[in-house]
C-alpha cells in the first residue's frame, strides 16, 4: 500500500495538567459504560461527570411516592432517567410510566440508555413535549397514581457550553431548553427595553442589583455590541460590580451571575407560565389517592407550588400536603453539591 493511501494515525488532543478541563475533552466521562473507573473517581470527589446527572433525593421521593406494581406513574422531567428508572423498578415489570421532555437531544440518548436497561416502549412512554400537556397525557393514560416532577435544569445541560447554561465557560448564550424552538437568551436581550429587563432580573431572581445591570446590559446593546455570549455577558456583570469591596467582590459576582443566568433562562423557556398551567391541572391529572412529589430549586417556583398545593387543599382537591418542605440530607449535599437549594413538596389527592 502506498504511503500517501494510508491513513494517519490521529492523536488525542492533548491538555494541560493530569485531567482535561474542558468539557469536550472528557472523552472518558462522556462514555461512562466504557470508563465505569473514572466516572466513579468524579463522582467521590463531589462532582458530576461530564454528560452526566445526579438525581437528587431518590430515596426520599420512593418513600414518599409509595409506588406498586401495576400502577401507572408520570415523570414530568425525564432528563438524564436517574429518577425514571428508579420508578420503574418499583413497578416490577408491571405497570407503565409516561415521561416528558422538551430537549430533542438528551431525550433520545435517555430513551436509547433506559431501554438497553430492560426499559423499552412496553414499561415507558416517552413524550417530546412539555409536561404542561400533563393533561392530555393523563386522558391518554387514563390517570397516574404517582407523578414526579424535578423542576431543576440537568447537568448534561448545564455543563455543555454549546447549551450557553454556564458563565463559568465560554459559549453562545442560548439557555433555550429546546434549542429548535423560541428565541435564544441573545435575541431576547437584542431587543428587551431597561425596565423590562430590570424587572425581569428581579422577579425571576430576586437580583439586589437588577437596575444597574440592566442598564449596563441595555447600554452595551445600544452601542451596538451584541450580547452573545455567556463571556460577554459575565465581563458586564463583573464591570458593573466593579465597585464593590475587594474582599467580597469574588463571591457577589458569581452569585449574581447564577441569579442573572437564572433569570434569563426562566424566561426564554417561559418556566413561570409553564408550572403555572402545570400546576393547575395537576389535580385532574391524578387518580383518587394519587400522589405527587415537585422538586424546586430557587424560591420563585417553590412559591409557586407552595401556593398551588395549600389553594388545593383548602379546596378538597388534596386530602394532605407537605406543610414543610422536605430537603436533602447532609451527606448528599457533600456528594451532590448541586443538591443543596432543592425543596421537595408533596400532595396526595383526595378520594372520591
Amino acid at each position: 500500500m502506498d504511503q500517501e493511501q494510508q491513513t494517519p494515525h490521529k492523536r488525542r488532543v492533548r491538555y494541560k495538567g493530569k485531567y482535561p478541563k474542558k468539557f469536550e475533552e472528557k472523552y472518558k466521562e462522556l462514555q461512562p459504560e466504557k470508563y465505569q473507573d473514572t466516572v466513579q473517581h468524579v463522582m467521590k470527589k463531589g462532582n458530576t461527570p461530564a454528560g452526566m446527572h445526579i438525581s437528587i433525593m431518590v430515596d426520599e421521593i420512593l418513600d414518599f411516592l409509595k409506588i406498586q406494581p401495576g400502577e401507572t406513574g408520570f415523570d414530568a422531567t425525564l432528563g438524564y432517567g436517574g429518577h425514571t428508572k428508579a420508578m420503574l423498578q418499583c413497578l416490577k415489570g408491571q405497570g407503565h410510566m409516561y415521561a416528558t421532555d422538551v430537549d430533542p437531544e438528551e431525550s433520545a440518548k435517555t430513551k436509547k440508555r433506559l431501554e438497553e436497561q430492560g426499559f423499552g416502549e412496553d414499561m415507558l412512554t416517552i413524550k417530546l413535549q412539555n409536561f404542561c400537556t400533563i393533561d392530555e397525557i393523563a386522558k391518554e393514560a387514563g390517570g397516574f397514581d404517582f407523578i414526579l416532577a424535578d423542576l431543576g435544569v440537568s447537568s448534561m445541560q448545564i455543563d455543555n457550553p454549546k447549551r450557553g447554561f454556564s458563565f463559568k465557560v465560554d459559549g453562545p448564550l442560548d439557555l433555550r431548553l429546546n434549542q429548535q424552538k423560541g428565541i435564544s437568551a441573545a435575541e431576547r436581550l437584542d431587543t428587551i427595553g431597561r425596565d423590562e429587563l430590570a424587572g425581569m432580573l428581579y422577579e425571576n431572581s430576586d437580583e439586589p442589583y437588577c437596575e444597574e445591570l440592566a442598564k449596563a446590559i441595555t447600554d452595551e446593546i445600544r452601542r451596538g455590541n451584541r450580547v452573545d455570549t455567556t463571556t460577554k455577558l459575565r465581563s458586564i456583570i463583573e464591570k458593573t460590580l466593579d465597585f464593590l469591596p475587594e474582599k467580597e467582590k469574588k463571591e457577589t459576582v458569581k452569585k449574581t451571575c447564577q441569579r442573572v443566568f437564572q433569570a434569563l433562562r426562566i424566561d426564554v423557556n417561559q418556566e413561570f407560565e409553564v408550572l403555572y398551567e402545570f400546576m393547575e391541572k395537576l389535580p385532574g391529572a391524578l387518580r383518587p389517592g394519587g400522589r405527587a412529589a415537585i422538586l424546586t430549586f430557587h424560591s420563585g417556583e417553590d412559591k409557586l407550588v407552595k401556593a398551588a398545593l395549600k389553594e388545593g387543599c383548602r379546596a378538597g382537591i388534596y386530602s394532605s400536603y407537605s406543610k414543610d418542605v422536605v430537603r436533602p440530607t447532609a451527606e448528599e449535599c457533600v456528594r451532590n453539591p448541586r443538591a443543596r437549594s432543592t425543596k421537595m413538596r408533596w400532595a396526595v389527592r383526595a378520594e372520591e
